[in-house]
């Protein structure tokens, strides 16, 4: 079964989201995507699939978004996708792809949702917050 994350190893989040995909007994293929963006067709088929708009995926926080004025509703899709693919820093991430679905895992345990396996027993984030305790129930 392939599941696939489209990655930044210098996000906490994605991180998670990756740590959570391996104990659920998976081993994705792992994107770096601003090592390698996805294609303009790949990035629509992502968006389709997680039932979203260009504009619900763009990243504000560290990003060139304010300096862009991508916040003025003026932008169209077309356009919003055009400054993704300009500056692949303003794809909001993780995303992530299985057989199940897709999704934006944020917060982290949404990847849950769409594992073939997410019973993966107890799990704590990076920053010491609890998100399955030791009797196997979500705590976020």
């Amino acid at each position: 079964m392939t599941i696939t994350i489209y990655h930044n190893p210098a996000c906490g989040t994605s991180r998670n989201t990756l740590a959570i995909i391996r104990q659920s007994g998976e081993e994705p293929q792992v994107i770096e995507y601003l090592k390698t963006p996805p294609s303009r067709e790949k990035l629509v088929e992502l968006i389709e699939a997680m039932g979203m708009t260009p504009r619900a995926l763009l990243r504000e926080k560290g990003t060139p978004y304010a300096e862009l004025g991508l916040g003025d509703p003026k932008w169209s899709d077309d356009e919003i996708l055009d400054f993704m693919l300009a500056h692949p820093i303003l794809i909001n991430r993780p995303i992530v792809v299985s057989p199940l679905g897709a999704v934006l895992a944020r917060p982290s345990e949404a990847v849950l949702d769409i594992l073939p396996n997410p019973d993966i027993g107890p799990f704590t984030k990076e920053d010491g917050e609890v998100v399955i305790d030791a009797d196997g129930k979500r705590v976020v």
